[in-house]
């Protein structure tokens, strides 16, 4: 008996030394995590259009200055890039060299369009912590370089004949606040960023949780990153635990579509309090167009009804 309990323990302790290296190696690298992704409104797309979204830098940095992750972003070869927040730390002191230095590169490839996380926010927010100017100094490089913020504002976009409205929503930070769920309301979003668009509608919105109200408002797509992926991720069950400690979270790095309007959450690229990802490496989300056609509305074994292509590849870095 005392030999099985032995047994039982060494195992255990094993394990966890597997995942303790596991979660320090998938530090190391990054992946491209791509979608294929076609919606009615694609019909005036006369070409596939590729976009890419990242988050959650926090200041990380891939080779010499970035130009690992600056060279892989440019052989997507994207339309458009958008910036879900997050790609500093918020932090007294902050430091906002890494991260300039890598975003003022992107506007050479694509336009850029950048919606707020909270770091940025809290940094924008509390200038008595955080040091009066830094946020506008950090802005200011990045709009000289070519990047557009979008701080509860819009812009249109115009992809062949279909025009897309942009909205980059600053969302309360009562939504980050820990063991607190987030029930943010249809009403507060319009008194940010007014009513949703009839265009095709791409919504920014840093924290994923409120995917619900974010459908209702009329966002086509959201794209938002902030929960690291669950930090652990648990084979076919998902994202352990958010940043504000809710276990389980419904979105938490993937592509989901619900009722023909679809949300991209970005399992980000760095880390920042907790140093470690399990089944859960970094990524880039690199997300394809398609033009829509009546093929697509007519394949019955297309559970999303022809608004979802599903996702493509993995690809190591």
């Amino acid at each position: 008996m005392v030999r099985i309990v032995c047994m039982i323990i060494g195992i255990l302790l094993l394990l966890v030394v597997c995942a303790l290296c596991e979660g320090k190696r998938e530090l190391l690298f990054f992946k491209i995590r791509r979608y294929e992704f076609t919606h009615p409104d694609f019909s005036r797309l006369d070409s596939e259009k590729k976009m890419v979204l990242l988050a959650d830098l926090h200041n990380k940095v891939y080779g010499e200055k970035n130009d690992i992750l600056l060279e892989k972003i440019r052989k997507e070869a994207p339309d458009v890039i958008f910036v879900a927040g997050d790609m500093l730390v918020g932090r007294p002191k902050v430091e906002l060299k890494e991260a300039q230095d890598f975003l003022c590169k992107l506007p050479a490839i694509c336009p850029v369009y950048y919606g707020l996380g909270n770091h940025e926010q809290r940094i924008k927010l509390y200038p008595e912590i955080y040091g009066e100017g830094v946020y506008l100094q950090y802005r200011e490089r990045l709009k000289k370089a070519g990047i557009i913020f979008l701080e509860n504002e819009r812009i249109t976009l115009q992809l062949d004949r279909l025009k897309v409205d942009i909205a980059g929503l600053e969302l309360p930070m009562s939504v980050y606040h820990r063991f607190r769920p987030s029930q943010l309301s249809v009403e507060e979003i319009e008194k940010s960023i007014g009513k949703s668009s009839d265009d095709f509608q791409i919504l920014l919105a840093h924290n994923p949780v409120d995917f619900s109200a974010y459908k209702e408002w009329g966002a086509d797509l959201t794209l938002s990153g902030h929960l690291h992926g669950g930090i652990i991720r648990i084979p076919f069950i998902g994202g352990l635990v958010t940043p504000q400690a809710i276990l389980f979270p419904k979105y938490s790095g993937e592509m989901t579509v619900e009722e023909n309007q679809a949300i991209i959450v970005s399992r980000g690229l760095g880390t920042h309090t907790i140093n470690y990802r399990i089944f859960n490496p970094a990524e880039v989300v690199s997300i394809t167009l398609f033009p829509y056609t009546n093929k697509e509305k007519d394949t019955k074994d297309n559970k999303y009804n022809g608004n979802h292509l599903g996702e493509k590849i993995w690809e190591y870095q």
